[in-house]
């Protein structure tokens, strides 16, 4: 694995929250939580990172992802480049390598990269200048370790630590970086009761989720959660993996009023997004007073700017 820290111990490359200690994960948190606004009142700004340049690569297409780390760069007066694959040197042939060298002689300090392959981020942070730092945005189904902040800060924010409560994840664990990146920062923050629930086409190999319950029903794998995580199906692999079509997966698995009823009284309710209203959940939880859905996207923004603070700061002695 490609050492995410200085020698001194600050934060150079976050590549994955797997490794990543409690304290260095709760700093980045209550940072984060020092950049949230509440809604309507105007977003934080700093020039704390005035002089800087954050290169946003993408190669998988993205919204809230990209816009986020846009935003958090600006928010902390940094200069932003946005590259994506369609419009840049790569479909003429160049290696995604000399793309980043190119951008390192432009003086760009953050490489923000999701890529569908999996060791595409950490082949870059292996072969970067010293001064560069390289931020997963999304890496195949392996690690989307932003994401897990941002969803461990939701979850902190309503129930104020997660030492204690019970969080279910449902959906295609299998697939998921996202449940990746979640299972390294809830565990690493306390949660003991985490169980994965899944149709068993879509659960991960038996050495992954090490501690989790494993639940192909819903209806036990909520009872009495305090934390209600849904995942996105995507529709093209209902063809290929021994899975029903939207109408019986969401007969099945989604979550509804009713389903959620089983959870803990005051459960919240999470997804990453993009949803698929009527086959992951319905409209009626997405929106209902238990869903912490917009909080997520909320906090998304808090925690980039968290994290280019980190590893920008600390680079520069600051």
């Amino acid at each position: 694995m490609t050492e995410q820290l200085r020698p001194d111990g600050t934060l150079r490359h976050l590549l994955t929250l797997e490794g990543l200690s409690r304290d260095m994960i709760e700093r980045l948190l209550d940072r984060a939580q020092g950049f949230v606004r509440p809604l309507g009142a105007r977003p934080p700004v700093s020039q704390s990172l005035t002089g800087r340049t954050v290169a946003n690569l993408f190669t998988e297409p993205s919204t809230r992802t990209r816009v986020s780390f846009e935003l958090a760069a600006k928010r902390l007066g940094a200069d932003v480049v946005n590259l994506e694959v369609q419009l840049s040197s790569r479909v003429k042939g160049e290696s995604m390598l000399d793309t980043v060298y190119t951008l390192q002689a432009m003086h760009v300090d953050v490489m923000v990269i999701r890529d569908a392959e999996a060791g595409v981020p950490a082949s870059v942070a292996a072969n970067v200048a010293p001064h560069v730092s390289v931020l997963s945005a999304g890496e195949a189904h392996v690690s989307h370790p932003t994401q897990g902040l941002l969803d461990a800060l939701t979850v902190r924010q309503h129930k104020k630590s997660l030492e204690g409560l019970s969080i279910a994840i449902v959906g295609d664990i299998r697939h998921s970086r996202v449940a990746r990146s979640d299972y390294y920062a809830f565990r690493t923050l306390g949660c003991v009761d985490l169980r994965i629930v899944a149709p068993p086409a879509l659960m991960p190999a038996a050495e992954e989720f090490a501690g989790c319950s494993r639940h192909t029903s819903l209806k036990t794998g909520l009872k009495d959660a305090d934390v209600v995580m849904m995942l996105r199906i995507q529709r093209e692999r209902m063809g290929h993996a021994n899975l029903p079509d939207a109408d019986r997966y969401f007969a099945k698995y989604g979550l509804t009023p009713e389903r959620l009823a089983g959870a803990r009284p005051g459960a919240i309710v999470m997804h990453p997004q993009p949803m698929n209203r009527g086959i992951e959940i319905s409209s009626d939880v997405a929106d209902g007073p238990q869903s912490v859905i917009r909080d997520q996207v909320r906090n998304g923004v808090a925690v980039r700017m968290a994290v280019l603070e980190a590893v920008l700061a600390a680079g520069t002695g600051a």
